[in-house]
């Protein structure tokens, strides 16, 4: 029997995560919907700090991309809004949310079962927004999708993504002790995938900014601003300690 994919190995601890009430796998409730039918919404791509609604390009009618963003919650929000919503997704369960969430409210979305580590199954110029919260820790090279980010993006559309800096993973449990170096990838160190196995963490991976950011600028992005946020939990989020930042891009026109 072959191997499995880290992919398809991530597939299987994220489902097992939302079994347990993962809350990026909790989907929105119908009144944080009717709130947003009013203009009364916020989305988050980092554990705690709303996107500014400065950030969005205008929303009616917009073709937005919700990349590996499903569990019912940006997309729904940016339907209320106004736009017209495609979500991609490789977790079964996290498209399961997102329709669960459009039945119930009534609207449609295109969803779509993709591995975004693979071409992206769009045309060209496809989208106005692509969203993407933090989930490229659980994919190993992350500039090939940047350049399909690009590739899809309308000239002038606008990008939105949460990134996942890799402070968390030199920690120790408690946070208190820096235990190891980066890049984590079990392909340099065997052990990190028998630890990760054990903490039920599925197949994670750090990324440099030479990747996160210079990865977006050598696929033609440029980058409009970014803020830093923290786990929302733990000593380090006590601390005040930034492990993740949000950043919004542009494609030029």
């Amino acid at each position: 029997m072959s191997e499995k994919s880290y992919q398809d190995v991530n597939v299987e601890t994220i489902s097992r995560w939302i079994e347990d009430g993962w809350e990026w796998g909790r989907p929105i409730s119908h009144e944080e919907y009717l709130r947003a039918k009013t203009g009364d919404w916020q989305i988050l791509l980092t554990p705690t700090k709303p996107v500014p609604r400065t950030w969005f390009p205008p929303l009616a009618g917009a073709r937005v991309l919700g990349l590996a963003s499903g569990g019912g919650q940006q997309m729904p929000i940016l339907t209320a809004a106004g736009a017209r919503c495609t979500v991609l997704d490789y977790t079964p369960a996290q498209l399961d949310a997102e329709r669960l969430v459009a039945g119930r409210e009534g609207y449609g979305i295109e969803v779509v079962h993709a591995d975004m580590t693979q071409a992206l199954p769009f045309s060209d110029a496809s989208f106005d927004l692509v969203v993407s919260p933090v989930s490229f820790c659980y994919v190993r090279e992350v500039k090939p999708i940047w350049h399909e980010v690009a590739r899809v993006m309308a000239p002038g559309a606008t990008l939105l993504s949460g990134l996942d800096l890799g402070i968390n993973y030199i920690v120790d449990d408690d946070e208190r002790l820096i235990v190891r170096g980066l890049p984590l990838d079990h392909r340099a160190d065997p052990s990190l995938a028998a630890m990760l196995a054990r903490e039920d963490s599925g197949m994670q991976f750090s990324h440099s900014l030479d990747d996160l950011l210079g990865g977006m600028l050598h696929a033609g992005l440029q980058i409009r601003d970014l803020f830093e946020d923290t786990n929302g939990e733990g000593r380090l989020h006590e601390l005040g300690v930034p492990s993740m930042i949000a950043v919004r891009a542009e494609k030029p026109r």
